[in-house]
């Protein structure tokens, strides 16, 4: 006869089991494809739902500097990841004043570079531009730009972002597509419409526009479910595998992860997601070796955002 399980901690509180008693789903890192960094918390604007709680004021994740990226480039040598990606998030990366440098150290190492940006005005600024031009110049097809545009329609987008903000990100999607520095965009699927009627809407806009981006291509026009934390989500168990048809490769945390440092904090740390920045048990060290270890899916981000929505920052 099976014994009786009383549990005496809720959901996404044990990292071994789930508030059920079964053993919690774990990831290992498997195929390491893309580091993050996360340029600083600091944003030009501050939208409605920033998963990360952006904010021109908000300074909890600092402006990491060239020399702390340069360290992790080079323990990726040394510890023989092979990583072909380097991405920059934010917060808002082009604010951060040693961006134009790390975006340098990285092309000519050879990685591709994605950068998530607003393409608002920290981006339209002169200098910035002048010197994207000339790195798309000198390392051609290696760096793209991800515009976040989180709705194809301008009244829907500014209320998550501020009143013209749409305009502004715009000026700035037809400035790359003018100096033809390759190009993708992060939206939304909003809670009133469906992905198939939100990847219809966003080929219009592109074809308006005369951008060249894909709207029917999830790498190129990458579509988030909305993530609200309140929405009741199922644990993932290890039998949750088998059920869904799904391996733990699928999972973002099996190839990457991120560098942060955090206000007050001597020197960067590692996380093992993109999404989950500030609980500290996602922390796994300050270096690229102590992140090798298997990541267990104690957050409702691993259900809702990774397992279930079957979502990737890296697209």
């Amino acid at each position: 006869m099976k014994d009786h399980f009383t549990p005496t901690f809720g959901k996404f509180e044990n990292p071994i089991l789930t508030a059920d008693g079964q053993t919690r789903a774990t990831v290992e890192l498997s195929k390491p494809e893309t580091l993050w960094f996360n340029t600083g918390t600091l944003c030009n604007i501050e939208c409605a739902n920033c998963y990360i709680e952006s904010s021109p004021t908000n300074d909890a994740l600092i402006y990491l500097t060239a020399s702390e990226v340069r360290s992790y480039l080079k323990q990726l040598s040394e510890r023989s990841w092979p990583v072909t990606e380097i991405a920059f998030t934010g917060g808002e990366p082009f604010m951060n004043p040693d961006i134009l440098v790390m975006l340098e150290d990285c092309l000519k190492r050879g990685f591709k570079v994605l950068v998530l940006t607003n393409a608002m005005r920290p981006m339209q600024r002169d200098r910035i531009k002048k010197q994207l031009v000339k790195l798309n110049e000198t390392h051609p097809n290696q760096l793209t730009l991800r515009v976040s545009l989180d709705h194809h329609e301008a009244t829907i987008h500014d209320k998550e972002r501020g009143k013209g903000s749409f305009e502004v990100t715009r000026e700035g999607l037809l400035w790359l597509r003018d100096n033809q520095i390759s190009t993708a965009v992060a939206g939304r699927v909003s809670f009133f419409e469906t992905e198939s009627e939100a990847r219809k809407g966003f080929a219009k806009l592109f074809e308006t526009n005369n951008l060249s981006v894909d709207a029917y291509d999830a790498a190129q026009t990458v579509l988030f479910p909305e993530m609200d934390i309140n929405v009741d989500v199922p644990e993932i168990t290890t039998a949750c595998w088998g059920i869904l048809d799904k391996s733990p490769q699928d999972v973002m945390c099996s190839s990457s992860r991120m560098v942060v440092k955090r206000k007050g904090a001597a020197r960067p740390v590692v996380l093992a997601c993109t999404l989950i920045a500030f609980e500290k048990e996602f922390e796994m060290g300050e270096t690229l070796e102590d992140a090798e270890r298997p990541v267990s899916l104690n957050h409702p981000h691993c259900a809702k955002f990774c397992v279930l929505g079957g979502a990737s920052c890296t697209g």
